[in-house]
């Protein structure tokens, strides 16, 4: 036999071993279903309190609640780059909900992405960060989500191109990308001592599957662990990075990345907005310590913490290099329409705590969109939480009057050198929404 023919052998039979392994994955027996959901009197207060904080941190009720829907009753579109998948119902109902499954068949649906009926759920269930959850932190998700209100709704069928519609491709998905079990062991002694920073990374890989976002993907949509925590993109936002906390106007420290987490404000970096803002939401009642915790571990993943920031480009070079005229247009609408909340010395931001927006993550940002977003869409009223709230501006100003606020808010807020294209990338913003 030939060299290259023996090579041929052996990449088929390596390809019909990863074929059987493959369809081995895909089958899973179904568990036996209950009669009803548990009676909520089965559960101790305690292990119902646990439960809902976990379900804060992992922001459940954000994927599983469609826009005007019942809490936890699915049906929210969740857009992928194969097509677009609906979140199941996650309520107690018997029919269309979890409300037969048992303990059993939650834990595995957590852990390893398998229905109770054995069929295979899509990653777009954060299973793979799940799976490294306690027994006693599910066990309590499972409680909590046991006592809540059953609603009957069944969630539309999933919309994706051929062939990942066929489920048991999931299984191969599963082989290459699911590592379930106990997060591996700390990358230092010292760091394997400080119960904090191991708390830290608890939080952020399992429950609150922070990298889900804040990771780019592969073309498999599984998240590139070579540039974890490296930045993503979501519902056309920007997400920035959580490994260069301390390449910002003013580096992330732990008072400010907790008080952001737990109020979605941070005083010298921005509020929250976009797929952050319910994040933040939920976690408003998250314990201080957790927050700590969280903050210690996100601020060890940067590798530049400590050293000297980046030379940035002098403001009078950022002006010189701007459209001038934009600029002044600029300058004309944000005294109109933004100065009486941003301003420097407005009352807004003295009172409320507003952030600078010099110091904005969004106006600092490589790329526009996250700004352009903001001013389009705003920031929806919550309560009575005003210091977090903006108008939208989506049917006051054109698309060139946009870009000329946000060449302003670049140029003459925060120094930085004008972006390009801004007219043509708020129009596209613009048409992204209206397809949506």
């Amino acid at each position: 036999m030939t060299r290259k023919k023996a090579m041929a052998t052996t990449i088929v039979v390596v390809l019909v071993l990863l074929g059987v392994a493959a369809c081995a994955a895909a089958w899973r027996p179904a568990i036996e279903e209950t009669q009803s959901p548990p009676p909520a009197d089965s559960f101790d207060q305690a292990t119902l309190a646990r439960g809902m904080q976990v379900a804060a941190i992992g922001d459940c009720t954000s994927c599983h609640t469609a826009p005007h829907g019942k809490p936890f009753a699915g049906g929210l579109p969740i857009g992928t780059p194969f097509g677009t998948i609906y979140s199941t119902n996650i309520t107690p109902d018997p029919d269309t909900g979890i409300g037969k499954w048992s303990l059993e068949a939650f834990t595995r649906a957590m852990r390893r992405g398998v229905s109770r009926d054995g069929h295979l759920l899509y990653p777009a269930f954060p299973y793979p960060h799940f799976t490294h959850m306690s027994d006693d932190d599910i066990k309590a998700v499972y409680a909590y989500m046991m006592t809540r209100d059953p609603v009957h709704a069944e969630p539309p069928a999933n919309s994706l191109r051929f062939p990942f519609g066929f489920r048991p491709l999931v299984a191969g998905w599963n082989l290459l990308f699911l590592r379930d079990g106990d997060l591996p062991a700390a990358p230092s002694p010292e760091l394997a001592q400080d119960a904090q920073w191991l708390r830290g990374r608890y939080l952020v890989e399992g429950a609150g599957h922070c990298a889900s976002c804040h990771t780019p993907m592969n073309a498999f949509g599984a998240e590139k662990t070579d540039q974890a925590f490296a930045g993503g993109f979501i519902d056309g936002w920007d997400v920035p990075p959580l490994n260069a906390l301390s390449r910002t106007p003013r580096p992330w420290t732990a008072a400010q990345l907790s008080s952001y987490l737990r109020t979605g404000l941070a005083s010298e970096h921005g509020a929250a907005a976009g797929p952050m803002l319910p994040v933040t939401r939920q976690l408003a009642d998250l314990p201080e310590a957790d927050a700590q915790a969280i903050a210690a571990y996100l601020l060890s993943l940067d590798p530049h913490a400590g050293a000297a920031p980046a030379p940035q480009p002098a403001a009078a070079d950022a002006e010189a290099g701007a459209d001038q005229g934009s600029l002044q247009r600029g300058a004309t609408l944000f005294t109109a329409a933004c100065a009486s909340c941003h301003a420097e010395h407005a009352p807004m931001a003295a009172i409320g705590g507003r952030p600078s927006l010099a110091l904005s993550t969004a106006v600092n940002a490589d790329s526009p969109r996250n700004v352009i977003h903001l001013i389009l869409g705003g920031i929806p009223f919550e309560g009575s939480n005003s210091a977090h709230y903006m108008p939208p501006f989506s049917t006051m100003l054109t698309d060139g009057q946009i870009a000329d606020v946000a060449t302003y808010l670049r140029v003459r807020v925060a120094g930085r050198p004008a972006w390009n294209g801004l007219q043509d990338t708020v129009a596209g913003i613009r048409k992204e929404g209206q397809s949506q």
